[in-house]
């Protein structure tokens, strides 16, 4: 499972939706264990493992992709495991509605509170240290090379992060919400400054 994993954030090589971004999404995993806690920790550490596995720039379906890879490999190599597959799948692909999602539309009940805790590990990084996100700007930016013109990609970009900056949380949890929304402003709005 490992070794099949691996590969699949290896093909295509990827600038930053590679196996560092797995590692950092798991920091904020262990952190959401110190503090919170995860009510169901077992797939949302297998949906952060997958959310990005397979990944084209500018594709639509990589989450739903991503999704049908976690399923295959929890059959294959998980079966005698009581890990839900579904759950693991949905969390993968709302992964795909990233900044459109109000923090009361998941409900609140525990697997509603796993899935908050969830997404914002992914969008923690708009929130990290300036050099951190300048860092992760970069590499999407070269993840779009040669997919897309670099007009393009600047005004799509730029169009982003002001959606997101636009937004009255970036975080849907309280816990990333206190400790990562002031510095992810001031890096989205340093990001759209610069993307001329």
């Amino acid at each position: 499972m490992r070794r099949a994993l691996e590969a699949a954030y290896a093909t295509p090589p990827r600038a930053y939706h590679n196996a560092g971004h797995v590692n950092q999404l798991l920091r904020h995993f262990h952190e959401v264990q110190e503090g919170p806690g995860w009510h169901a920790p077992a797939p949302v550490w297998l949906a952060l493992l997958y959310h990005d596995a397979v990944y084209g720039p500018g594709r639509s379906d990589n989450e739903a992709r991503s999704a049908v890879l976690a399923r295959e490999h929890i059959a294959r190599w998980l079966p005698t495991t009581d890990i839900d597959a579904d759950r693991v799948a949905g969390l993968v692909e709302l992964t795909a509605r990233h900044g459109r999602i109000e923090p009361g539309e998941l409900g609140e009940d525990a697997a509603a509170q796993d899935a908050r805790h969830f997404l914002d590990c992914d969008m923690a990084v708009l929130g990290a240290p300036p050099d951190e996100f300048a860092a992760y700007d970069r590499g999407i930016a070269a993840e779009y090379r040669g997919h897309v013109p670099a007009w393009l990609y600047r005004l799509n970009r730029k169009r982003f992060l002001k959606t997101l900056l636009q937004q009255p949380r970036l975080y849907l949890s309280d816990f990333f919400h206190q400790r990562l929304d002031a510095q992810a402003r001031i890096n989205l709005r340093r990001a759209v400054t610069h993307k001329q």
